[in-house]
């Protein structure tokens, strides 16, 4: 049976001594303020400096204000706290032990044109949870397993990270899928609603991370695919208590700051200058920026572009996603879920029924006699208009819920951004990892090479806490356990000589 791992780290006493190791974390999102939490918990002096006004990155949730709805704070979209998210789950924790923060859903949903699928009540054990699914699906016939590419499906059960990127990096996910020789249908609801997920379009992910992400959210998950949502706007429940919590522990809290240059000096500190001209002097530094923010410090820090310069410059975004938030003036009916996935249904990836789960938005549905819709969709054509990209998603939710024909728009927000980071075919080796070339430097994010698999929000927690780990372990101090699903497959690795002796 697969169970959770914990990551061996370097053992150590508890606690720094006073004043003995100053760190500048430049950005405050998760994976900077994982890293604040380590280094302030054992006694580091801490500077957290983000560009925003506010904290969380690319969760983060600012106040809005929509004319017809009032103010409300506007988030970059919906997330799904799933149950393998063990190192983001404790980071949570030191602001809310229980978790209570977090509501269940019952179903994660997938709609498509041929119908819908289910993910509830599936095991947790591999690959019992792979036949139960595989059963369920209705575009999937007995016939049609004949076909399929035993070979290359099996490597989903192999996964092994050393292993998997050397065979399939260079693959894309597309090439990889194709080869599957899984029926049109049953590829749509079964694979390309979950490649689709990352932001990354199948043409181009590498084949690899697909592998990778397959293990971390199904095959290699021992908590299941159902997942959590936040009752609360993230600014309430999250990224205000940390940051509080943060400040109480004696953390200088820079937000609406942009670090514009990092030097590095000779006796090994570093010097971190803002555009408001501050200067702090410090023994190393976390970058817990986004790609496009931690390529263009690097660009500005000439002391630190020899050593990075290479690694930082092969990071790239991918194309960009756009969400939708619709405050409508009739409710969706009953039955609806709070959240569900959707393919095939033009550039729609995801409805969102905020009221559903959140505080805020259930408060304004109740005194309005309507509902809170968010619309999203990942890695949108770069040449696609703003009106082109709405009038899609209306017409997606339209064909969903087509109770929502009928509503009035009181409000709306539509955000578009391009930040999230590419995985494309043949870029894992040259992707920097958290330890850096400079004595005193280190990366982290959703976009840093791992030495397990992890993803989007629980890749940011925990490349922040393993980069916290190594600053501390220069000090000879113990840091924060890392836990981890398994990090091999099924049939991945050794565990694959236990289970079956003949698989290579």
């Amino acid at each position: 049976m697969l169970t959770r791992e914990l990551l061996p780290q370097p053992g150590g006493r508890g606690r720094l001594a006073a004043n003995e190791l100053s760190v500048a974390v430049v950005g405050g999102g998760i994976a900077g303020l994982a890293a604040a939490c380590v280094l302030v918990e054992h006694g580091a002096r801490v500077v957290l400096y983000e560009k925003e006004p506010h904290f969380g990155g690319r969760a983060g949730a600012w106040t809005d204000r929509v004319e017809g709805v009032g103010a409300f704070e506007m988030e970059r979209g919906f997330h799904a706290f799933f149950r393998q998210y063990y190192n983001l789950r404790e980071l949570i924790r030191r602001v809310d032990p229980a978790l209570d923060v977090l509501v269940p859903l019952e179903d994660y949903p997938l709609l498509g044109p041929e119908g819908s699928e289910s993910f509830a009540r599936l095991s947790h054990r591999t690959p019992l949870n792979l036949v139960q699914l595989v059963a369920r699906t209705r575009s999937l016939r007995l016939r049609d397993l004949a076909r399929v590419n035993v070979s290359a499906a099996l490597a989903m059960l192999r996964f092994d990270l050393d292993r998997t990127y050397a065979r399939y990096d260079a693959v894309t996910a597309k090439q990889y899928l194709d080869g599957l020789g899984f029926p049109p249908a049953a590829r749509q609801m079964l694979f390309d609603v979950f490649a689709h997920s990352f932001f990354n379009p199948e043409a181009t992910m590498s084949a690899a991370e697909l592998l990778m992400m397959f293990h971390f959210y199904f095959v290699g998950n021992p908590e299941g695919l159902v997942f959590d949502v936040v009752r609360r706007p993230f600014s309430h429940a999250l990224w205000g208590p940390l940051a509080s919590y943060l400040a109480a522990r004696g953390a200088e809290l820079a937000p609406d700051t942009d670090v514009v240059e990092i030097v590095r000096h000779a006796d090994g500190g570093f010097s971190v200058a803002t555009a408001a001209s501050r200067c702090e002097r410090v023994d190393a530094c976390v970058l817990a920026l986004s790609v496009p923010g931690l390529k263009r410090l690097i660009s500005s820090s000439p002391s630190l572009a020899g050593p990075l310069r290479a690694g930082v410059e092969s990071l790239e975004v991918t194309l960009p996603f756009a969400v939708w938030r619709l405050w409508l003036d009739v409710p969706t009916l009953r039955g609806r879920p709070p959240f569900a996935g959707t393919t095939g249904i033009g550039l729609l990836d995801n409805i969102s029924l905020y009221d559903r789960f959140e505080d805020q938005s259930r408060t304004w549905a109740r005194g309005s006699g309507g509902t809170v819709v968010e619309l999203h969709a990942y890695a949108i054509p770069a040449d696609a208009s703003d009106e082109d990209v709405r009038r899609d998603l209306l017409a997606g939710l339209h064909r969903c819920y087509p109770e929502t024909r009928r509503a009035r728009r009181i409000g709306e927000r539509y955000l578009r951004r391009c930040d999230c980071p590419a995985f494309a075919a043949g870029s894992f080796a040259s992707r920097p990892g958290v330890v850096t070339e400079i004595d005193g430097v280190v990366l982290a994010g959703d976009h840093v090479k791992l030495p397990i698999p992890s993803a989007l929000m629980e890749r940011a927690a925990t490349s922040g806490m393993l980069a916290a780990n190594h600053l501390l372990a220069r000090h000879g101090v113990a840091g924060e356990p890392i836990w981890s699903v398994p990090r091999r497959g099924l049939l991945g690795g050794r565990r694959a000589r236990e289970w079956l002796p003949w698989v290579g």
